[in-house]
Formats: C-alpha cells, sequence, structure tokens
C-alpha cells in the first residue's frame, strides 16, 4: 500500500507556476492536485490525452474548447484529448481541484495564446 499526503507532496515545477503537487503516476493514468491563489490561472493548452477535472474546494472558471462555465465544489468537467483547455481563479477565495490524465500523456503539451 502507498499512502500520499497532499500536504506532504512537494509542489512540482510547472510551466503555469502554480502549486501542483503529483499524488498518482503511472504509465495507465495520472493525478496531479492543482491550487490556484485568487487571481491565478493556467496558461491555455491543449494536453494528448483525455482529462477529468474534480473540484475540491472554490469556485473557478473552467474553459473547454469554446465554452466556458463557472463550476464549485464536488463537480467533475470532461476535457476531451486535443481540444484546448484552461482554468481561471477570479474569486476572492483558493481554487482547487483534481486533475486526472488517462493514460499518462507520453506525448507534448502545447500552450496556446491567450
Amino acid at each position: 500500500m502507498t499512502i500520499r499526503k497532499l500536504s506532504e507532496t512537494a509542489i512540482t515545477e510547472n510551466a503555469h507556476n502554480v502549486d501542483a503537487r503529483n499524488l498518482y503516476s503511472t504509465p495507465d493514468a495520472m493525478i496531479t492536485v492543482i491550487t490556484l491563489a485568487p487571481g491565478q490561472s493556467l496558461k491555455r493548452h491543449i494536453t494528448p490525452v483525455d482529462v477529468a477535472f474534480y473540484v475540491m474546494e472554490g469556485n473557478g472558471i473552467v474553459e473547454i474548447g469554446d465554452e466556458k462555465q463557472t463550476v464549485g465544489p464536488d463537480t467533475v468537467v470532461e476535457s476531451p484529448r486535443s481540444i484546448v483547455h484552461c482554468w481561471y481563479n477570479e474569486s476572492e477565495t483558493p481554487l482547487r481541484f483534481l486533475v486526472i490524465k488517462a493514460p499518462r500523456p507520453t506525448g507534448r503539451t502545447v500552450f496556446v495564446g491567450s
């Protein structure tokens, strides 16, 4: 059995310059917890695998393709592979969500201009 506590998992250096912590990584899947402080956002990007997001805390704006929607805790958002997506925290409290990628990406993430 492997047990990991979020509070004891190091922040991973990332292109978004946000608090991202990898909790699980095998060839079959990858789980990361991202925390966006008020005013922070991810860079718009495209991943080569399907992604599911699970909002744990706070409210944020998720962008998938041409759609944008505000979502809150206990919400799952699906993002198909090869579609631009992004998260924005325009609230006054932290936004924390799980990022589940399956399978674990072996290709590159492509960043898209704002």
